[in-house]
């Protein structure tokens, strides 16, 4: 498998385990890890992912709390497929 097949596989693993947590109405999964070529964690293969949520699940939750949800969702894959994850977590009600 090439690493942009493989990368692809990993995004889209994302997205399925968010959406089935999380329900979300809006989701964007981003591949940052060409961003760390040379950064340690490179080099173990876990990626470097963002993640752009907006969820019911969020509204009146604080920002810690909605990470813990997202981090939640795709425990299966920290440590091995995901080294760092960006997230920016939002509940409808902040949209403008």
């Amino acid at each position: 498998m090439s690493q942009s097949q493989a990368t692809h596989e990993r995004v889209e693993r994302i997205r399925s385990l968010l959406q089935a947590a999380l329900a979300p109405s809006r989701l964007e999964v981003g591949d940052d890890s060409h961003l760390h070529a040379g950064h340690a964690g490179a080099a173990s293969g876990g990626g470097h992912y963002s993640v752009k949520i907006v969820s019911e699940r969020f509204e009146g939750l604080r920002l810690v709390m909605r990470h813990r949800l997202v981090y939640d969702a795709v425990q299966g894959m920290m440590h091995t497929d995901i080294h760092a994850l960006a997230i920016n977590a939002i509940a409808p009600s902040e949209l403008s």
